[in-house]
């Protein structure tokens, strides 16, 4: 998965002078010794198949120290995780897995911890579910291990919803598998009904199969299929018909008519027919379920962002580990570098007797790129996590009246909205059930008055031969076809409503950073001031730069190694005493001379030039300016080809970024985007995206919106349909409708073109089905077709619905959809 100058653990970019350790016999490289002591702890457990059976890098490992003693604590445990026989169970997530290698090399490594006594790891959700006997090992050793093989853990939403949600998710298991295992019984047992067509089966041979199906069809309908009929008893109560009535009064009536005509000794019977019905919804339902649950991983995202524990300070100056629910208005707070903020607060020191601030990654809550320098008295956020040095913060909100609580509330408001689909699906099953039924009683009616003998098949077989298999295959069937075509594409859908609403889509809205732009900044052009030329500028921040850890210092040794004038590695400068001054930049001694490269009132107060522009590094004295550097993030190279193609189909493309408005101008040039409010804004916080959105949903727009799925969450949800990047980050793929794979953006208006498709087979499906019933029914009105030739008619329908959403499977090599 990595490159040569890529780390062999996480693929990051190595470092000039990187740690090379010997892993199954070849020399590696790696960019730190976390990711250099994972490798090495995977080879010596013998674990070396996960390299081989992974389909990306993993997270990088870091050499931050994590101490997880907290996680041990009674209140915590008791909170978060639930006593079962032998230990304990808790559920954590972690932004980590990025593919099913990584679940089975979690389950490996924690299954050979001590005391562990079950492990299930889901690289979907991301979660992973422990269950462990904390009197002979603590929950801290098994998150530490987690750690370094660089799958951070952070708490779910608490042991008692986790509990919830696997009992749902059990019942519908089991739900489908008795549905599955009747249909197949039923089907079977009514085959050997229907071969009989010369009527040369014996009577108690008849009867003893439609009994067997009778026992084998009654758990399907009335287990496997009761959450259609409790549906149906709520909508009934709500004075409203709904999707469920259809379903089970067409389920019912097919097994109580059977029945019937088995105590009867009738001709026909159709518990196949309500089975397999029960069964095929059923297998919809749960995916509508499944996609529900995908959804939640939004919010989860933001519950990430809470630490488990805050360090508070006592009166007398020590200091004390409290869940959050402790923390009041007043309290004073500790941060160290890299850990999360509890609450909302004022910012009291830094840590640092030179500068009372220090820089805040609010990427969560603004969509910064880039940290934010905070000082002494400004406002910091809970999520955001501390970077450069330790903090002392003041609380002034806590719980639900952080920022973060309401980010949540945004997010949960927007799922809650049912989508244009659904309440037209609704209105459509309700005027069909009323119509139906109208016409069944009517038809029952008339031939109860000329001729009762026949008034009961007749009215069954106007039941049957409008039984909505086919429309109610018709969405289901075209999607799941759609999905499989999707995944040719590299597209995946996690979603399947979202189809239809990216088919309509009128605008499409990107976020900039790390999804129009390559996630890396690179130094685009270099000022120099004075007697200093380009090549000794490049030197002597590389040197201040090289081993500082910033994520700049990418840039820099990238820079040095493209430039044929810039001293090698050996004869590079030596920098001493280099220490990050937070908010500013880097400071220390080059040959005796101090240097600093950072912003330009910190770095070159008296002579900085552009100073405004935010996306430069200036390097000097303090005082006078020696070089500028320009940082851009650069396009991905498909960004301009496939918002052309996107713009060939109609589509209005849009930025809207949280980045500088500089920053966001340079990317709407290289990608050209017309530089206007309608189509470009920068500076937007998640509350500003979401109400553009409204406002173009308002003007009659359906929005698409492309993002991280972390800084945007709420407009993610907001918009009508959202897509993430598959090389993104993990939360971003659970938190959108579609995640794209490879990280090629051309995928989108392939995917957009497959969605169009899929909408005009669904019309077709649908028109079907309608025309099929308008056919049928006056004919089995007429006593022309008998129950069982309308059984056949049904199944014919479903089979062309079927037949017909299949077309959307066939994908050229190209990529695109082959039309047929």
């Amino acid at each position: 998965m990595t490159h040569a100058a890529t780390c062999f653990h996480c693929g990051d970019v190595l470092p000039p002078q990187p740690l090379r350790d010997t892993i199954a016999g070849a020399e590696q490289a790696f960019c730190c010794t976390g990711c250099a002591a994972a490798s090495r702890w995977i080879a010596d457990a013998d674990l070396g198949d996960y390299y081989r059976l992974r389909q990306t890098d993993a997270a990088r490992v870091g050499t931050e120290p994590i101490d997880y003693a907290s996680w041990d604590r009674a209140d915590l445990l008791a909170e978060h995780s639930a006593i079962v026989d032998g230990g304990r169970e808790i559920t954590v997530l972690t932004d980590g897995m990025r593919c099913a290698a990584c679940a089975w090399l979690i389950d490996r490594a924690l299954t050979r911890e001590p005391g562990v006594r079950e492990i299930a790891a889901n690289a979907i959700t991301g979660r992973i579910r422990i269950v462990w006997d904390d009197a002979r090992t603590p929950l801290s050793t098994l998150l530490s291990r987690l750690a370094s093989l660089g799958y951070r853990p952070s708490l779910a939403t608490g042991e008692a919803h986790e509990q919830a949600r696997r009992r749902e998710r059990n019942r519908w298991l089991l739900r489908l598998g008795v549905a599955g295992l009747g249909s197949m019984q039923a089907m079977m047992f009514a085959e050997a009904l229907y071969l009989d067509t010369a009527g040369e089966m014996p009577l108690p041979t008849r009867d003893f199969f439609r009994w067997i199906t009778f026992l084998v069809s009654t758990p399907v309908v009335f287990y496997a299929g009761w959450p259609f009929i409790e549906g149906m008893w709520r909508e009934l109560r709500g004075r409203r018909l709904g999707m469920d009535t259809l379903i089970a009064s067409s389920t019912l009536l097919a097994y109580f008519a059977s029945l019937v005509e088995t105590l009867r000794g009738g001709v026909h019977v159709w518990y196949d027919a309500a089975v397999m019905f029960v069964f095929l919804l059923l297998a919809a339902r749960m995916l509508e379920q499944r996609a529900r649950g995908i959804a939640s991983a939004q919010v989860d995202a933001l519950a990430r962002a809470r630490p488990a524990l805050a360090t508070r300070e006592r009166d007398d100056g020590s200091v004390e580990q409290v869940p959050l629910a402790a923390l009041a208005c007043g309290d004073v707070v500790r941060i160290a570098v890299g850990e999360a903020v509890p609450a909302d607060g004022v910012l009291l020191d830094a840590g640092d007797e030179d500068h009372a601030g220090t820089a805040f990654d609010e990427a969560l809550l603004t969509g910064e790129s880039l940290p934010v320098s905070k000082h002494a008295g400004d406002t910091v956020f809970a999520g955001s996590l501390c970077r450069e040095c330790p903090a002392r913060l003041r609380v002034t909100h806590t719980g639900a009246d952080t920022r973060l609580s309401q980010l949540v509330r945004l997010v949960e408001r927007a799922q809650e909205q049912r989508p244009a689909i659904a309440r037209a699906a609704d209105r459509i099953a309700g005027v069909f059930v009323a119509v139906l039924s109208l016409i069944a009683l009517g038809v029952y009616l008339w031939w109860r008055a000329h001729e009762p003998a026949r008034a009961f098949e007749v009215a069954l077989a106007v039941l049957v031969v409008s039984c909505p298999c086919a429309l109610s295959l018709a969405v289901p069937a075209a999607l799941a076809a759609a999905h499989g075509a999707l995944a040719k594409l590299g597209v995946l859908a996690l979603r399947g409503e979202a189809l239809d609403t990216l088919a309509r889509a009128g605008r499409i809205v990107f976020d900039k950073t790390g999804t129009l732009s390559d996630r890396h900044p690179r130094i685009v052009a270099i000022d120099t001031f004075g007697d200093l030329d380009r090549s000794r500028a490049l030197a002597i921040a590389t040197a201040l730069e090289r081993d500082s850890g910033h994520p700049l210092a990418a840039a820099f040794i990238e820079a040095s190694a493209a430039d044929a004038s810039t001293p090698s590695e050996d004869a590079m400068p030596c920098a001493r005493n280099v220490h990050a001054t937070p908010g500013h930049g880097i400071a220390g001694e080059i040959e005796g001379r101090p240097w600093r490269l950072g912003r330009a009132a910190w770095a070159a107060a008296q002579d900085a030039r552009g100073g405004d522009d935010e996306a430069a590094l200036w390097l000097g004295d303090g005082q006078r300016a020696s070089a500028r550097f320009r940082m851009q993030e650069t396009p991905r190279p498909e960004a301009a080809d496939a918002l052309r193609m996107l713009r060939a189909q109609g589509l209005e493309v849009a930025l809207c970024s949280g980045d500088a408005e500089q920053a966001v101008a340079r990317m709407a040039d290289a990608i050209d985007i017309p530089r206007d409010p309608a189509h470009v804004r920068a500076r937007q916080t998640p509350e500003d995206k979401l109400a553009y959105v409204r406002e173009r949903q308002s003007a009659g727009d359906i929005v698409a919106m492309v993002g991280d799925g972390i800084n945007d969450a709420p407009v993610l949800a907001g918009a009508d349909v959202s897509i993430a990047l598959a090389d993104g980050a993990a939360l971003a793929q659970r938190a959108a409708d579609f995640v794209v794979g490879g990280g090629d953006l051309r995928r989108i208006p392939q995917a957009v073109a497959l969605a169009r498709r899929s909408r005009r087979i669904v019309r077709q499906n649908f028109a079907w089905a309608i025309g099929y019933n308008v056919l049928a029914l006056p004919l089995a009105a007429a006593g022309m077709v008998t129950p069982w030739l309308a059984a056949i008619g049904m199944a014919l329908s479903s089979l062309l619905v079927t037949l017909n959403a299949l077309r959307l499977t066939r994908v050229a090599p190209d990529g695109h959809a082959r039309r047929i």
